[in-house]
């Protein structure tokens, strides 16, 4: 087991590749009560059609959130109920790219341990069960469908990319999750829950050689063959379309706009590109910045105003919105805004201002146990050590940031999503 320490963090990893693929990570915090396992696989909701064995498969939108759904079914009966008996939090969730399951415990971390790696290792579906799941699944669409601001993100989505999965959601539709059977959700965990494309991540005081003889008695000796994935064909940098519109029971409207950015790399060029994008974002519209300050004393916007950057297999995005009477006033204010700051620059006293605030935000997710995981595992699946971020922002400079606003925040590559008042 390799050991690697970072002065500039304070922080002490343990990493270990076991002989079926799988990755081990331990985040030494021997001073903490809390432990915490996190064990993720490469999967998500993107991941619809892939190649196995020579074979395509074509699986139902939704299939990765139903199949996580269903893990913590066993033929002994619930799994949380386990985790309950000693006394452990649990969880799990699926995103584009990725499905984790989750535990956190004050005492019993082994055996707790133990539970996670076989339930998420041994696959347990019945149709009885499978069909009851579909109408708690079906509710949880149906939630999201009333929601105006899942409404609102998913209409930019479809406007934003034409082919490629990331318009489509993890939850699936009403439609696509009734062909979910048994056998769908075995082949499914069959070709991607597999040792080599997952990880383990451990944050807390526990003993690292421990950790991996546990994952070495339980999950499989040998990896099975990695999936061939298929994200549709590469898009153009333009949009689908450019605008869509509806009516909800909402009070004020309420705006997305999304700007559809370069593909991201892979390695560390994957770190840096996200935290060239989010800086972009706080110098663009972040509540320091001068637009937002502006437009908040004139009245145009309220506190709700905010936005990301996503990066996703083979897309990434950056989005902003929020409530307003004037949205396509701010959508155009923060479009010219971008384009000003990529011409004219950023001011040096606010560039590094926002620097530093980006910086210590990251080093202060440092204390969230399951900040670390996520972020490690992001990082091994996509060729970096996380770890590293703190050389990254080295290297990120001023010219970067407007590089991005020029190439990326632009008319051409927008769209607007937009819920008016109505019923």
């Amino acid at each position: 087991m390799s050991i690697k320490e970072y002065p500039r963090l304070g922080e002490k990893v343990f990493r270990r590749q076991l002989s079926n693929g799988l990755e081990v990570v331990v985040v030494n915090k021997p001073c903490h009560a809390k432990s915490y396992a996190f064990f993720a696989v490469r999967y998500g909701g993107m991941d619809m059609r892939f190649q196995l064995g020579g074979q395509w498969q074509d699986t139902p939108a939704g299939i990765a959130h139903y199949l996580e759904h269903k893990m913590f079914d066993s033929e002994t009966g619930d799994v949380m109920q386990a985790f309950a008996k000693n006394g452990a939090s649990d969880n799990a969730f699926t995103s584009s790219a990725i499905t984790a399951y989750y535990v956190t415990c004050t005492e019993k971390f082994y055996e707790n341990l133990r539970i996670l790696l076989e339930y998420v290792s041994t696959p347990y579906f019945t149709q009885e069960s499978v069909e009851k799941e579909r109408g708690i699944i079906g509710q949880e669409i149906q939630m999201t469908e009333d929601d105006p601001d899942w409404r609102v993100y998913s209409n930019l989505m479809g406007c934003l990319y034409k082919d490629s999965p990331a318009r489509v959601s993890v939850l699936g539709s009403q439609e696509s999750i009734r062909l979910i059977t048994p056998q769908t959700l075995y082949d499914c965990h069959k070709a991607f829950y597999t040792p080599s494309n997952m990880i383990l991540v451990c944050v807390g005081g526990m003993d690292p050689e421990r950790v991996t003889a546990e994952a070495e008695a339980i999950l499989p000796r040998e990896s099975g063959p990695a999936a061939l994935r298929d994200y549709g064909q590469a898009e153009d940098p333009f949009p689908a379309r450019k605008e869509a519109r509806m009516t909800m029971e909402i009070s004020m409207p309420m705006f997305l706009a999304g700007y559809k950015c370069h593909p991201p790399a892979e390695g560390e060029d994957h770190l840096r590109q996200s935290i060239i994008g989010d800086m972009a974002c706080d110098v663009l519209f972040g509540e320091s910045s001068p637009l937002y300050t502006r437009l908040y004393e004139e009245g145009v916007i309220n506190g709700s105003l905010g936005g990301n950057f996503d990066l996703l297999p083979g897309a990434a995005y950056l989005y902003v919105g929020g409530d307003t009477k004037e949205p396509r006033r701010v959508f155009e204010e923060i479009t010219c805004q971008a384009r000003r700051l990529g011409e004219q620059g950023i001011s040096g006293t606010f560039y590094q201002q926002i620097r530093r605030a980006a910086q210590g935000q990251m080093i202060r997710s440092l204390n969230s146990f399951e900040n670390i995981a996520v972020s490690m595992t992001e990082g091994y699946f996509h060729g970096y050590d996380y770890y590293h971020f703190p050389e990254i922002f080295d290297s990120v400079t001023k010219a970067d940031v407007e590089a991005f606003l020029r190439e990326n925040v632009t008319e051409c590559r927008a769209a607007f999503s937009l819920i008016e008042p109505g019923n």
